[in-house]
């Protein structure tokens, strides 16, 4: 059987997992093991970052939304079920931004679903 000489790929392994472990903190930047260890908490807390900046996103437009119902004289509960009604399908990323930045065309879309 021939040999077979791994040290060129094995090198390559441990490079690419040190380029990703790049500004961690103290050994984790430039010990394997440490870099490895250091990458499977990382990804796991990146895609579970993902997944709450979507939460945090809707919290705010929510809160944007009934400030912007409350200055139109109703709430922002009364508001979403009265567009429900209406069959008015605009989101609530929609909407947070015509609260913010088009007061008078989201005070006509409120006036719609009263």
């Amino acid at each position: 059987m021939t040999r077979v000489k791994r040290g060129t790929i094995a090198h390559k392994k441990r490079e690419k997992i040190l380029k990703y472990t790049k500004g961690f903190k103290w050994g984790r930047k430039s010990k394997e093991r440490a870099a490895k260890e250091a990458l499977l908490h990382a990804w796991t807390h990146a895609f579970r970052g993902r997944k709450e900046k979507k939460r945090n996103y809707r919290q705010l437009w929510n809160v944007q939304i009934n400030a912007g119902a409350k200055t139109a004289g109703t709430t922002y509960s009364k508001l979403i079920s009265g567009l429900k009604k209406q069959n008015i399908v605009l989101d609530r990323k929609i909407l947070a931004e015509l609260a913010k930045t088009e007061p008078k065309v989201f005070e006509k879309i409120v006036e719609k679903a009263k």
